[in-house]
């Protein structure tokens, strides 16, 4: 259950990084939309992983939660903000998320 937690955690931030980025541009009412979501994504984020650190090893609650955050927003990046999808950029994801596999195999 504590890794489905993390997920969920995991998700939330990639819900706050996403709402950082829409934040740059965004003016008057959107503003204060993206901050708002922002912030609750911020605090569900950290509240989840808090959650999951109960019963999962914290350094490696604490790499899922930031790898799966970090190839998250690197795929919204792509498909949302046309970020570049370079073949260093995809090849360096995918050892990230084989990295965090590993992890949970041995926790």
């Amino acid at each position: 259950m504590n890794w489905i937690i993390l997920i969920i955690a995991s998700l939330f931030e990639i819900g706050f990084a996403t709402s950082l980025g829409k934040l740059k541009t965004a003016t008057g009412n959107a503003y204060m939309m993206w901050f708002g979501a922002f912030v609750i994504c911020l605090v569900l984020s950290v509240y989840l992983l808090y959650k999951a650190t109960q019963t999962l090893p914290v350094g490696t609650a604490y790499a899922v939660w930031t790898g799966l955050g970090a190839a998250g927003i690197v795929i919204i990046g792509i498909f949302v903000f046309k970020e570049p999808a370079t073949f260093w950029r995809m090849f360096f994801m995918t050892t990230l998320i084989a990295s965090i596999v590993g992890l949970k195999f041995v926790s």
